[in-house]
């Protein structure tokens, strides 16, 4: 990794699934997904493009089984990828929230990238869910549980309104990706680690 690049790439083969990932934590929303699950691939390549990050991920997994193995692992070295790339996390801002309204759907993302992870997910009362053939609300929060706890990263999802499922799960991930591009950016004035301990 060539100094001061916040790149990292990550591989990790089971005999559920076999997956590799790059990443560029200060790209331009390019991305090159294909794991398999088409849903996912979509929604990855949102992240990118609203976080600006140059995303590269291939994966192959047992879908004869079911997505689980996939759709996990892939978060898992996403998550991974995120750490990495971040290193000791010298000067970012390190928390970040935004707000995605998608048709119907609102959703805030909240995080801090703390080294303790943990995830949150709040619902509405009035939230309701369409049936995806493909791809679920389930699905979906085990994908982020997977990334938070190898990112090292809380954050707090909270989904105030929605019947669609494809437009909540999709405003899930881009508020996240706006969430992730703003704790991750530098700023000039953070000099070293951003916490009074001294590290995240």
């Amino acid at each position: 990794m060539a100094r001061n690049k916040r790149i990292a790439i990550v591989a990790r083969n089971t005999q559920e699934t076999q997956i590799r990932l790059s990443l560029d934590i200060d790209g331009k929303g390019n991305a090159q997904i294909k794991t398999g699950l088409p849903f996912l691939d979509h929604m990855l390549k949102s992240l990118a493009k609203h976080g600006l990050f140059d995303l590269k991920v291939t994966a192959k997994g047992d879908l004869e089984v079911d997505i689980h193995h996939t759709n996990e692992d892939v978060g898992i070295v996403l998550g991974q990828a995120f750490a990495k790339a971040l290193g000791r996390k010298e000067g970012i801002r390190r928390f970040g929230f935004f707000s995605v309204p998608m048709d119907e759907a609102l959703v805030r993302a909240s995080l801090d990238i703390s080294g303790r992870p943990s995830l949150i997910i709040l619902k509405g009362k009035g939230v309701k869910f369409s049936r995806l053939e493909t791809y679920s609300f389930h699905d979906a929060s085990e994908f982020l549980r997977a990334f938070t706890q190898h990112a090292g990263i809380n954050l707090i999802v909270e989904v105030e309104n929605g019947e669609d499922s494809h437009h909540i799960i999709e405003a899930m991930f881009k508020a996240l990706a706006k969430a992730l591009d703003m704790a991750t950016a530098k700023d000039p004035r953070v000099k070293g680690i951003p916490s009074i301990k001294g590290a995240l």
